[in-house]
């Protein structure tokens, strides 16, 4: 296998008595012989591989920052260890730009279904009590207000930098392991999650990606741009990434 270019999959070696399982992504522009290795807010493990390098490289990559994996895995799930799934019931916690609101249901059987912020409350009107009705009307109303204000925060930070000639074509899209991306056509996905997160996690993460606008892999160039636009970035990461199993869990 050392002979074999790497491929986009899954993959794992043992680290002693550990298991490391990691996915491969091949990026196109990404510097020859640049293996970069991240552990998301939720554990996964996540290799960026450049096109044309070796897999065996990858392996030698892995097993070099098998203790530093091991390390940042054990703390995401100590982080995420005492989360319970959501019930969908009033009393509830749930986060909107960074505020924690307290959910109120409220059952009415000939009602349109809504929500709306009131005080320190997030009240949803619904047809029948059942959590995934609850669900299903708090979602759509996290949706709207990320198509909002994600458009809004985007074409802000896009004005000031002057790489970005017009602000770019955005999706939204739950995703697992990744709270943005960057397409090679330039355009940005997010995550609708973002909008439960406080606004300068938001604009560091729409930062982050239009970064990437300029510098499509994470090389010296990308943080460079992102240490002059945002120059407590690395404070902002991890207050995002230390929330993460709260503000996105369902």
């Amino acid at each position: 296998m050392a002979g074999a270019d790497v491929r986009a999959g899954r993959f794992s070696i043992r680290y002693g008595d550990e298991v490391i399982s990691f996915s491969v992504r091949v990026q196109r522009d990404r510097k020859p012989s640049k293996v970069a290795i991240h552990v998301e807010p939720d554990g996964r493990v996540l290799v960026d591989a450049p096109e044309g390098v070796g897999h065996e490289a990858v392996i030698v990559a892995v097993k070099k920052r098998s203790r530093w994996i091991l390390d940042h895995v054990e703390a995401a799930r100590a982080r995420t260890a005492h989360v319970r799934p959501r019930e969908y019931v009033s009393g509830e916690a749930v986060h909107y730009l960074g505020r924690r609101y307290r959910l109120r249901v409220i059952v009415d059987e000939v009602a349109t279904p809504s929500c709306k912020l009131r005080g320190a409350c997030l009240e949803v009107v619904v047809r029948e009590a059942a959590s995934a009705t609850v669900q299903q009307a708090l979602d759509h109303w996290y949706r709207q207000r990320a198509r909002e204000v994600l458009r809004e925060r985007m074409d802000s930070v896009a004005m000031g930098l002057r790489w970005v000639k017009a602000s770019p074509p955005m999706r939204l899209q739950a995703m697992r392991v990744q709270w943005g991306s960057c397409s090679p056509t330039g355009r940005i996905t997010l995550h609708p999650g973002l909008v439960r997160a406080p606004r300068e996690c938001i604009d560091y993460v729409v930062l982050h990606e239009l970064c990437h606008l300029a510098s499509h892999d994470h090389s010296p160039r990308f943080y460079r741009l992102l240490d002059r636009h945002l120059p407590g970035w690395k404070a902002v990461k991890q207050r995002l990434d230390g929330m993460a199993e709260d503000v996105l869990r369902v």
